[in-house]
């Protein structure tokens, strides 16, 4: 049991750790994702605005580069892809509209920048959550360890008060955290070594 319990204090350390970072991560990764989404729009409003100006004689140009409001991420992706394939043909033309000789090539970098940072915030926000499942599974690991060991310890120590008391002292445990307050709380729990060495002071025996 007390193995248990020094177990599950090494698995708090260790995902507190990768909650921590993964929480940064998350944070960082919704600020590149949002830069990264506006640097595609940028680059699909230019396009969209050249080719408008070239409906006057192309009118079906129109119907060809549209940007809907309110796209999702995979949708804005797909209609930028959608530009990329159908500007092709008309590179030159939009090129002696002054745009940028490097538009095509500046598209599709500005396309995968943003599929970068989708991905990275999503690996961010998995770490996380897999960090904060692991930290509820080692505390709830721990407490039913510490919760045997009391019943085991207050039979062996019942005719030792004073060992009695030490022990019922140094072996608090807080409950599992019911909310991501409480698991960044609950990240640094006493060492094993105090469950292991009675100190002399008394406590309620209803604590686990």
């Amino acid at each position: 049991m007390f193995a248990t319990v020094a177990a599950s204090v090494a698995e708090l350390s260790r995902h507190a750790t990768t909650q921590g970072s993964g929480r940064g991560a998350a944070r960082e990764g919704v600020t590149s994702k949002a830069a990264a989404r506006r640097a595609l729009r940028v680059q699909l409003e230019k396009i969209a605005r050249t080719a408008h100006a070239l409906a006057g004689d192309t009118p079906e140009l129109d119907n060809t580069f549209w940007l809907p409001r309110g796209q999702t991420d995979q949708a804005l992706i797909a209609r930028a892809r959608a530009f990329a394939a159908e500007a092709v043909p008309l590179a030159a033309v939009f090129i002696s509209h002054e745009m940028q000789k490097t538009f095509l090539a500046d598209l599709a970098a500005a396309i995968e920048r943003f599929e970068e940072a989708i991905h990275d915030r999503a690996v961010g926000k998995g770490a996380h959550a897999a960090a904060r499942a692991g930290i509820q599974t080692a505390m709830r690991s721990g407490t039913a360890a510490v919760r045997k060991l009391d019943a085991i310890v207050l039979n062996k120590l019942d005719h030792d008060p004073v060992a009695l008391a030490g022990w019922e002292s140094a072996r608090h445990v807080e409950l599992p955290p019911r909310t991501r307050k409480d698991a960044a709380a609950a990240a640094t729990p006493a060492p094993p070594s105090a469950l292991a060495t009675p100190a002399p002071a008394h406590g309620s025996a209803g604590q686990a």
